[in-house]
């Protein structure tokens, strides 16, 4: 589906679609790739951490007349109740109360007993579209006609489209299935919008990424990322020369963020010996930030302990939880 130039839908008010689209599955089914393809930008975060995903993150895309809001919600949390994954099931039933479809994701043959509790989520009434993402995974094709009638019994899906969130052919197509759901009503963003969290959220998001891939399976999923400060230096006058072209000094955003861990043995995780993957985590995230904001960036990280957040609600307030 080519984007093309973005008309203004108060120019013809009654041509204009908009709709709240819901990508929901089991943790780790895939839910953030899938979410950053349709928008075609990156603006939720991924790693082979399960339980990644843990805020209601909106991702606009504007095709035609039409505007796609999709949510990305937490997977659904059956173990671990904490109040962190008590939040996070908040998070999603939230969610989908409020939208006007739902992509239901799994692996593309697979439907495994997380995926049935998520899927005793979905509201009745509300249509939903059976997402099997992962296709280029199937090796015997010919398993996936009985399998998607064993996943119909279960729940009447309006749609079914067997895709991989990596194809931009796929991901295309599942907007043009998703477009006639949208209701005739007004958009909800600007045309160019991206999504409804700030630079500053953003940010926290994608420390807290390179922190799980490159702590890997160490460190537990309990650890989350605050933003201290977060400042716009103006660019300074003059230019620096780019061979034969003087351009403006771009200006620098000031990032101080902490990780805030369990324990102090996972302190020690992050800060790594010497403190090198605490180093590592900052150069990584500071080379994405200012990609993503367009700017330079210097960026300070710390590590503190704070025993017992995740399964205190005052603590999941004051770190920005919902």
């Amino acid at each position: 589906m080519d984007d093309g130039p973005t008309p203004d839908p108060t120019a013809n008010a009654d041509s204009a679609r908009c709709g709240l689209v819901a990508i929901v599955g089991r943790p780790n089914v895939g839910k953030s790739t899938l979410m950053n393809a349709l928008v075609g930008q990156k603006i939720s975060i991924t790693s082979r951490k399960a339980q990644t995903t843990r805020h209601r993150i909106h991702g606009v895309r504007t095709v035609g007349h039409a505007q796609f809001v999709f949510i990305d919600t937490p997977g659904f949390q059956t173990r671990h109740q904490t109040a962190l994954n008590r939040n996070l099931n908040r998070t999603v039933q939230g969610a989908l109360a409020d939208v006007d479809l739902v992509l239901f994701l799994v692996e593309a043959g697979r439907f495994t007993l997380d995926d049935a509790k998520v899927l005793a989520l979905l509201p009745q009434g509300k249509p939903a579209i059976l997402v099997a993402n992962k296709l280029d995974a199937v090796t015997r094709r010919n398993d996936m006609l009985p399998w998607l009638q064993g996943m119909q019994q279960r729940h009447p899906f309006a749609e079914f489209v067997p895709m991989s969130a990596h194809k931009a052919a796929d991901v295309e197509r599942l907007l043009q299935i998703v477009a006639p759901y949208l209701p005739s009503q007004p958009w909800l963003y600007e045309a160019d919008a991206l999504t409804d969290r700030s630079e500053r959220f953003l940010a926290a998001e994608l420390i807290r990424e390179k922190l799980f891939r490159l702590t890997g399976d160490e460190l537990p999923y309990s650890a989350t990322v605050v933003i201290d400060r977060f400042e716009d230096e103006p660019a300074r006058s003059g230019s620096v020369d780019a061979g034969a072209v003087a351009v403006p000094r771009p200006g620098l955003r000031r990032i101080a963020a902490t990780i805030i861990v369990e324990r102090d043995a996972h302190k020690g995780m992050v800060i790594g010996e010497g403190g090198e993957r605490l180093k590592r985590i900052g150069s990584e995230a500071r080379q994405e930030l200012e990609r993503l904001l367009d700017s330079r960036v210097h960026l300070e990280l710390w590590v503190k302990v704070r025993s017992g957040w995740a399964d205190s609600e005052e603590h999941l307030r004051s770190y920005g939880y919902e």
